[in-house]
C-alpha cells in the first residue's frame, strides 16, 4: 500500500465515521441528557481511536476494525493491542468528559439561579376570558399584551 492509498483509505474512513457519529447522535437525541452524553462519547471513542497495525511501518488503523478482524478471522495477534488502545483512549476521553461535566455543572446551576420568574400581571386575560372572546369572534390583538406574557389557567371548582 502506497502512502497515497493509505491517506485515501483514512480519508474515506473519516468521512464514514463522521456519518456514523451523526447517526449515533440522532439515535440518542431522545434520551435523558446524563445517559445521552456518555453514549455519544463512547461512540466517538469506538469510531476514532487508532492502533498500530505493524510497529515497524508506523501504519495505523481503527482499533475497532483491527479487533473485529482479528477476532472474526483469527489472524494476527493485534486484537489485544487494539483492545488495550481502545481502553486507554476510552479512559482518557471519559476523564476529560467528567472534568468537563464537573466544570459545567456549577455554571449551569448559577445560570438557572439568575433567571427571574416574571409574575403574572393582573391585566392579562384568563383562559375563560380568552375562550369567551373566541366564541364572540372578538380576538385579542397581539399589541394588547406582550409576547412574553403567559395566560392564567383558572382551576375548576
Amino acid at each position: 500500500m502506497t502512502e497515497h492509498d493509505y491517506l485515501l483509505a483514512w480519508g474515506i474512513y473519516l468521512i464514514a465515521a463522521l456519518g456514523c457519529l451523526l447517526v449515533g447522535f440522532r439515535l440518542t437525541s431522545w434520551m435523558w441528557r446524563y445517559l445521552r452524553e456518555p453514549l455519544r462519547v463512547l461512540v466517538f471513542i469506538l469510531l476514532f481511536s487508532p492502533t498500530l497495525v505493524d510497529p515497524g511501518q508506523d501504519k495505523m488503523a481503527p482499533s475497532i476494525a483491527i479487533a473485529a478482524m482479528d477476532l472474526l478471522l483469527g489472524v494476527g495477534s493485534n486484537a489485544w493491542r487494539a483492545v488495550a488502545d481502545l481502553s486507554m483512549y476510552g479512559l482518557i476521553v471519559f476523564v476529560l468528559y467528567l472534568i468537563f461535566v464537573f466544570i459545567r455543572w456549577p455554571i449551569e446551576r448559577w445560570w438557572e439561579g439568575r433567571k427571574e420568574y416574571e409574575p403574572i400581571a393582573d391585566d392579562e386575560p384568563t383562559l375563560r376570558e380568552m375562550m369567551a372572546a373566541q366564541e364572540q369572534d372578538t380576538y385579542y390583538r397581539d399589541d394588547d399584551y406582550p409576547r412574553h406574557s403567559r395566560s392564567r389557567i383558572e382551576p375548576r371548582l
